[in-house]
């Protein structure tokens, strides 16, 4: 059965009401939690970036939930300090964590002051701190010289078994480089043919591990509410790359979303006043193959959609979502 998670957003929410509500979330019935990792929010109107790492020791202590975050290795953060980062919480919550890897946004990582890579380049790198990461993690001793450098690096504190390392993608071709390497793929909501061509792409390339999708939906008891909650909050979302790659400061993309209209904010964002129309797009995803979807209610205030949704949505879901093929690692734990 697919299983359906609480997205918890860092440039929306603050730290404490983030930690407040994905212990709702659990009451509510949901099945998992994950995060994004930004130093930047992609709108000033959005007005938060707190520092994945630590919120999550707090809210996995706090849940019995599995989490999974999306993480950029290669300039803002070392490969090393990620391998820590995970081995630590691997030891401490063990089969409850994964992470997913990218390349990355110039808006978080322009911060270090080195040059924002081309595509290209971002991939590779990424690449090589997969390997440095898994090394790492398997209690190597690592030095490695290429486009990251690291001098006999050692994780003392390890987990018995490896955390899944899982890759962010948006696009098919990265999909099916990602199979060599990915213990699973997580994306997020677009067109259903665009979806089942990555679905596709990562499985005919011999891509291994659970499918997770990210839906991006606002809802509120009004239309024209969830509507304007939608356009207020996620209008500098609908860039496609390598405009969100590349774009570097919230001020920018709020200078370049001016004009976006709600009926675009739609092509991006599941919007509905009606909680049986989500919960039928929701089966929808699920029937394309992904054995997690994580829902991100686009809006600042979590508690009503938590309790909506617990009550009204995921108990449709699950009298309807279908058996997947692939298992997740047990009990359960975006670049380009």
């Amino acid at each position: 059965m697919t299983r359906f998670a609480w997205h918890a957003s860092h440039e929306q929410v603050s730290p404490d009401r983030l930690l407040a509500a994905v212990q709702r979330a659990e009451q509510a019935g949901f099945d998992g939690a994950m995060c994004s990792d930004h130093f930047s929010p992609w709108s000033e109107r959005q007005g938060q970036s707190g520092f994945a790492w630590a919120w999550l020791g707090a809210a996995m202590q706090a849940t019995s939930l599995p989490f999974g975050v999306v993480n950029a290795p290669g300039q803002r953060y070392h490969p090393a300090i990620i391998a820590q980062a995970i081995g630590t919480l691997g030891v401490m919550f063990p089969g409850r964590f994964w992470a997913a890897l990218g390349s990355g946004e110039a808006s978080n990582e322009h911060i270090t002051g080195q040059v924002w890579p081309r595509k290209e380049v971002r991939n590779a790198r990424l690449r090589e701190c997969v390997d440095i990461i898994r090394a790492l993690l398997r209690g190597e001793e690592v030095s490695h010289d290429g486009l990251v450098t690291v001098d006999r690096a050692r994780v003392w504190s390890r987990p018995a078994e490896v955390p899944p390392l899982v890759a962010a993608a948006t696009s098919v071709p990265t999909a099916r480089w990602a199979a060599e390497w990915a213990d699973g793929l997580i994306t997020t909501n677009a067109p259903p043919e665009h979806l089942r061509e990555m679905v596709d792409a990562y499985r005919d390339a011999g891509g291994r591990g659970p499918l997770r999708l990210q839906v991006h939906v606002s809802w509120a008891p009004d239309r024209a509410e969830a509507e304007e909650l939608a356009h207020q909050q996620w209008r500098s979302n609908i860039f496609p790359p390598p405009a969100c790659w590349d774009i570097d400061s919230a001020a920018t993309f709020d200078a370049v979303s001016q004009n976006v209209s709600v009926e675009q904010v739609a092509q991006t964002v599941n919007i509905s006043e009606d909680l049986g129309w989500h919960a039928a797009r929701l089966a929808e995803y699920a029937e394309l193959g992904f054995e997690e979807i994580a829902l991100h209610h686009v809006g600042v205030e979590q508690d009503a959609f938590l309790d909506a949704f617990g009550a009204s949505v995921l108990p449709q879901l699950r009298d309807t979502a279908p058996a997947t093929g692939a298992q997740s690692p047990a009990p359960a734990g975006v670049g380009a």
